[in-house]
């Protein structure tokens, strides 16, 4: 269901009886713990039952032994208004992305927007209008980060200070407009940086008719904080320079699910190899010619998981605290302080694997059973994964 963003508090809620409990944190993926405590919509504890205060909650949830874990955070989305995505003509791909376990979406550029700006007015406008109405309006209750202009020809470093002062944090995915050369994004990412935006720039081959190739010298060269979708979008780079890229670079790592599996596998491992897992971050790229994938993120966690011999757990915190880290959002982590962004998940019923994680290195997405966004309860038994074997129960409001 979509909706303003909400401005009900959680109370003090109290999920126990939690069997798996994931992080988030890549140096400690599994937590020893069983029990959480919210409170207003953020985390204030984690740990034992015993060594928690559980008194008097205003929403007790037994988790009845199933796993619970960060939010899944989509790093690469193309939102436009609403609910609604013109390059697809859906309704409701957000909230269904929802019930996918996402929590939290982060947009590379609202290019689908029929008729977008390419002046620079414009393209800064809608920016700030997308930023504005996103902000303001929260499908299935998912924080999706909009507003991330398509930088141009003719920018010029007032124009970065503008788009920040009025609360713009992301720019579009660098290649989908006229600057397309590595020093003159270079220039444009500089100025992004001194003003707190954060960039992503296009990797590999043009993704729709009108977009270009961004080769791996351009990637370099323009040095964004985000190698947006490393294995393609569709089109990837060759595998080999997509690893010299994990290698010279030191920037964020970012694999998409409209992208090319093979390459997926190849930069995740390239990662592990080079000791730098904590720079793997996940998306879906979509909505895109794909369509629309509401267990997309899911679904790229058991590719990688299952096809690329990656540990179930780990692959989740790519999905979750290394976008938060990297993103400097306060969810995808497991812990006080933190945003109550939480999926519950088990193995989907009748699986080969014996536990979730079994399952999903097997290459089965688990079955959601609930998702909650900053404390408050946005579904139950998802309607879109497989049905988990077991679900949480509420037990009292």
């Amino acid at each position: 269901m979509a909706e303003a963003a909400s401005t009900s508090s959680s109370g003090k809620v109290v999920i126990k009886n939690i069997g798996l409990l994931l992080s988030g944190d890549i140096d400690h993926p599994i937590l020893d713990a069983d029990t959480i405590v919210v409170r207003d919509g953020i985390i204030e504890a984690v740990g034992k039952e015993a060594d928690c205060d559980t008194a008097e909650p205003d929403l007790l949830i037994d988790a009845r032994r199933t796993c619970v874990a960060p939010g899944l955070i989509d790093s690469h989305v193309h939102p436009v208004f609403g609910d609604w995505t013109p390059r697809q003509g859906q309704l409701g791909w957000i909230d269904s992305n929802m019930h996918g376990g996402v929590t939290t979406m982060v947009s590379a550029g609202e290019v689908h927007l029929p008729g977008r700006p390419k002046d620079i007015v414009g393209l800064k406008a809608l920016a700030i209008t997308a930023q504005r109405a996103f902000d303001n309006f929260r499908p299935g209750g998912v924080k999706v980060l909009a507003g991330a202009p398509v930088i141009e020809q003719g920018m010029v470093e007032q124009d970065f200070k503008d788009l920040a002062d009025a609360g713009v944090k992301l720019l579009g995915e660098i290649g989908l407009g006229s600057v397309k050369a590595g020093a003159e994004a270079g220039q444009m990412v500089a100025w992004a940086r001194k003003y707190g935006i954060q960039s992503t720039i296009h990797t590999g081959g043009p993704s729709i008719p009108g977009s270009g190739l961004i080769d791996k010298d351009v990637v370099l060269e323009a040095d964004a904080d985000v190698i947006g979708h490393i294995n393609g979008g569709h089109t990837s780079l060759p595998e080999s320079h997509v690893c010299e890229l994990c290698e010279r670079s030191s920037r964020a790592i970012e694999i998409v699910h409209n992208g090319n599996e093979k390459v997926a596998i190849a930069a995740a491992q390239a990662a592990l190899q080079l000791k730098c897992p904590h720079r793997v971050i996940l998306g879906t790229d979509s909505p895109a010619g794909s369509g629309v994938q509401p267990l997309g993120m899911l679904r790229l966690i058991a590719l990688l998981s299952s096809l690329g011999n990656l540990p179930a757990e780990l692959v989740f915190c790519f999905a979750t605290g290394n976008t938060a880290r990297i993103r400097n959002l306060n969810c995808g982590l497991v812990e006080p302080g933190r945003a109550a962004d939480f999926v519950f998940m088990d193995k989907a019923q009748h699986t080969a694997g014996r536990t979730l994680l079994e399952s999903v290195q097997a290459g089965d997405i688990p079955g959601v059973g609930m998702v909650m966004i900053d404390g408050i309860v946005r579904c139950g038994r998802s309607r879109n994964t497989p049905p988990a074997t077991e679900v949480p129960v509420v037990i009292s409001h």
